[in-house]
């Protein structure tokens, strides 16, 4: 067999995994508590002259044959409204700094709140859900490009697992990313193993009869991250954006300076009054949330 014959059968063999993952969710965007249908800031955030933005990124997927056929064919939300192509990843990069916009980390986001001291101007934070190895391979050799540091969430309990039409990422990739991001990189909770709906479609922490089993999974999942990072995590990402008024109280107890949320919103502290940390509002980025956020950075 030579060599191009191989070529060839590996790439048909990579188009067919990646359109079989395709298929492996229905779309269930509903269920992802961003602002509005196409994710774009609200118009009361719009009116914001001052404070921190929190972006939400899912997948930066590179323009290969395989993805775009994917895209055609399946409607799995993962392949639409939560990912972002490479090179509108690289140039959302790009604008960023050739607009000097400072790009802080949680850390300093908390601190910037936290503090009597007024936050003027316009902050961003990164942050990425999951964390498959699209943000390993494609998204962190862009951001340590331009030295901008990032938060991702991981889910302690599936790690190295195909989910929602994705691979992601193995401790060890994650180590090896940790290694080649260094304190760029910080790590936050999102949950042990309970990412995931039930046949109704509803988060599974969002039963009520699932409390206990909530408490228990954040237990777990903080103690296999200690293990795998060293690492006390202080932030958590609720999957699908927000929990109940019991796992909000709960989490509340566990130390966290900041609980990351899909409402949309500004973090905001005038010097007298600051957003609570313990409902971080984010924006999911995608192509149709990126032309608000654009513009918002782009007003003086």
């Amino acid at each position: 067999m030579s060599r191009t014959t191989r070529k060839i059968i590996i790439t048909i063999i990579g188009i067919v995994i990646v359109i079989a993952l395709a298929f492996t969710l229905k779309k269930n965007v509903q269920y992802d508590r961003g602002a509005s249908e196409n994710y774009s800031l609200d118009k009361q955030s719009e009116k914001v002259n001052d404070g921190i933005m929190v972006f939400c990124y899912h997948r930066v997927l590179k323009n290969s044959l395989g993805v775009n056929i994917a895209k055609t064919l399946s409607t799995n939300s993962q392949l639409h409204d939560f990912e972002v192509p490479i090179n509108q990843f690289e140039y959302q990069m790009k604008f960023l700094h050739d607009h000097h916009i400072k790009v802080i980390s949680g850390d300093q986001m908390v601190k910037m709140t936290n503090s009597k001291k007024p936050i003027k101007g316009k902050y961003a934070v990164l942050t990425f859900d999951d964390i498959d190895r699209s943000t390993i391979d494609n998204a962190i050799p862009v951001m340590k490009k331009y030295k901008f540091p990032f938060t991702t969430f991981i889910i302690t309990g599936n790690t190295g697992e195909y989910r929602e039409g994705t691979k992601l990422a193995t401790w060890n990739q994650i180590h090896y990313a940790k290694k080649m991001a260094g304190d760029l990189m910080t790590v936050g909770l999102h949950t042990n193993n309970m990412h995931y709906l039930t046949k109704s479609l509803v988060p599974i922490f969002d039963l009520k009869q699932n409390y206990h089993k909530f408490t228990k999974d954040f237990a777990v999942s903080r103690k296999v991250m200690r293990k795998e990072m060293n690492y006390y995590a202080n932030s958590f990402a609720y999957p699908y954006g927000g929990g109940t008024t019991q796992t909000n109280d709960f989490l509340h107890t566990q130390h966290l300076d900041w609980i990351a949320t899909l409402d949309s919103g500004i973090v905001q502290n005038n010097g007298h009054k600051h957003s609570n940390l313990q409902y971080t509002p984010r924006i999911i980025i995608n192509n149709n949330s990126w032309p608000s956020i654009a513009e918002w950075f782009s007003k003086k």
